[in-house]
Formats: structure tokens, C-alpha cells, sequence
């Protein structure tokens, strides 16, 4: 249990890329810093804000007070007396990291690390698989210029983050895999070792649910991605999928309002009820996306009482490009 501590302490340390207060650490985690040995090191941080050393609950401003020692000011505690080690920090050595995953997947040592920038390494060839080890999976997916400069013939790039919160599916496509820092590596000795058994993050993914098939939306009408929006695909609730997908069978022909919600199968009088946001519900980004899309996909003739979908005219029931 203690290797696993540690080495989840080691993933934190490096996603997050600065020190830590060694007050803020847990006793699970102050218990794995004798397992780490070199891996974190004490560092020097900014002295003038500590974590109050008395409830541990706020930062607090430091100040001399006048007999050469320190005091802060704790809104729950007030004046408490801080001690040198109440600043003490740790960080991680960073170049231990990146020397030991090299490794851990059998890089050459004549193969140099590259920095390129803003939290991304190569760390070299693994059986002709470039390596990058990135603190942000996100720095990754929005600059793919960085795969370029370190795509080779006939090898597939690999790419090792730490996990983000979410994540749905494979982020990467064919040719490119991606371990997840906590999982497919462990602390082990002294050094890292790679878990041989592929977790989810490794294997082929599952399609995706939101994946558009149908336009912009996905097979089940449930989602739809804008294509004038940020990539972020929107969720729908049944009645919105299945007014979506009356409109849909329509093949962007105007249609009557009594026709589409017949064939939805809903009591509504209109498309549009089922995307007005409640009161209850005004400033939340669901509702709000969901009447959005509502607003950018169906075209409606007020005086007519006709509504239509343009992008479900003929030739466009197939899957986004």
C-alpha cells in the first residue's frame, strides 16, 4: 500500500508542477515520503503565505513580529506563531522522473531528452515509438503540431499523462497510444516500472456514444457538436432526441408542428417547448446549450407554423467529417 501511495503522490506532484507544503500533505502521504527517497526533494517557496500551522484550514500572511521571529493571522484562529518549518516545502525531482521512465520502457541512453515546452518531453525512442511525457493530456490534444515534430516512419507515438478528470474514449486516434500515469506505471524499489496488463485508458475504445452519425448528431439523436460550436458535443433529454429525430425523418422539409410532435410521440404543442429553459434552470449551461443548438438547427416559419432542419436535407445522412 505504501508503494501505491507514493507513487499516486508522484503523479499529483508532477501534474500539478510546483512545490507543496509538506503541511499539506496527508499522513498517507507523509508516510510515503520514506518510500520515495530521492524522488522529492525540499525546495525553498514563497515564504510571505502559510497554511496556518493551527487548524491547517487557511492561508494566512506572514509577517515579522518585531523580536525576530513570525506571525500570520488566521481568519478562525488569529495571531499564530509560525515556525521555520510550518514554511517547509517538497517538489519533485523532475529530471529523476523522466530519467527513471526512460527506464522503465527500455530507452537507449544515447537517446537525449528533448524539452519541448510548457510541460512536454520526448524521452526518447522506445522500439522506434517516440515517447512524450506531458503534465496536461490538454496541452497535447490542442497543439497536435507537437506529435508532428516527433512522428518517424512506421512507428506509433506513444503519449504519457496523468489521468484528467474526464475523459470519454480513446483521445487519440490511430497510431498513437496513450498511458495514463497512474495506471500503467508503479513505483517499485527505487525506480518506476511499467504494468504489463493494458488498462482501459490502453486498450481499443468502445465507440463513442456522442461520436455524430446522423449530421451533427450522434446515432441516437441524444447528442449533437455544433459545427459552429467548440467541439464540445451537447446532451439532450429523451424528448428533445426524439423530437430531433421526428425532424430528422423529415429530410429538412418544413413541416407542421402537430406532424413532427405526432411522430415524436409527445403531447407538446410545438418543437420549442421541449428546449425552453425553465426558471429554475436560467443560468445553468445545460439547459442553455440545449436551447442553443435548438436555435442554430431548426429553422422556423412563425406565420406558417412550419419547422424544418436544414442540415437533414438529402445527401446529409451521413457521418460528420
Amino acid at each position: 500500500m505504501a508503494a501505491h501511495d507514493a507513487w499516486a503522490l508522484v503523479c499529483r506532484l508532477f501534474a500539478g508542477g510546483t512545490p507543496v507544503l509538506r503541511a499539506t500533505l496527508s499522513p498517507r502521504d507523509v508516510a510515503a515520503l520514506s518510500v520515495l527517497g530521492k524522488a522529492v526533494k525540499p525546495t525553498t517557496a514563497d515564504q510571505s503565505f502559510v497554511l496556518c500551522p493551527h487548524c491547517q484550514q487557511h492561508r494566512a500572511q506572514v509577517w515579522g513580529d518585531g523580536r525576530g521571529g513570525r506571525m500570520c493571522r488566521c481568519p478562525d484562529c488569529g495571531p499564530v506563531t509560525v515556525e521555520a518549518n510550518d514554511g517547509a516545502s517538497l517538489v519533485l525531482d523532475e529530471d529523476w522522473l523522466r530519467q527513471k521512465m526512460r527506464l522503465a520502457l527500455g530507452i537507449e541512453s544515447h537517446d537525449g531528452i528533448d524539452d519541448l515546452g510548457d510541460g512536454v518531453w520526448r524521452l526518447g525512442d522506445a522500439r522506434r515509438s517516440p515517447v512524450l511525457l506531458a503534465r496536461d493530456l490538454t496541452r497535447v490534444l490542442q497543439e497536435p503540431a507537437l506529435l508532428d515534430r516527433v512522428r518517424v516512419a512506421g512507428g506509433d507515438i506513444r503519449v504519457i499523462t496523468p489521468r484528467p478528470r474526464t475523459t470519454r474514449g480513446a483521445p487519440f486516434g490511430v497510431g498513437i497510444e496513450w498511458l495514463a500515469l497512474e495506471e500503467r506505471f508503479t513505483f517499485y524499489g527505487s525506480g518506476i516500472m511499467l504494468l504489463g496488463t493494458p488498462s482501459p485508458s490502453a486498450m481499443p475504445a468502445v465507440a463513442d456514444p456522442a461520436t455524430p452519425v446522423n449530421g451533427p448528431f450522434s446515432a441516437d439523436f441524444k447528442w449533437a457538436t455544433l459545427p459552429e460550436g467548440d467541439g464540445t458535443p451537447i446532451r439532450f433529454t429523451d424528448g428533445q432526441a426524439k423530437v430531433f429525430d421526428a425532424l430528422w425523418s423529415f429530410k429538412g422539409q418544413a413541416t407542421t408542428a402537430d406532424r413532427i410532435m405526432q411522430r415524436a410521440g409527445l403531447d407538446s404543442a410545438k418543437p420549442s417547448d421541449l428546449f425552453k429553459v425553465r426558471a429554475k434552470d436560467k443560468g445553468k449551461p445545460g439547459p442553455a446549450a440545449q436551447h442553443a443548438a435548438y436555435g442554430a438547427l431548426v429553422v422556423t416559419q412563425q406565420r406558417a407554423g412550419l419547422y424544418a432542419m436544414p442540415c437533414a436535407a438529402a445527401g446529409k445522412e451521413v457521418a460528420m467529417t
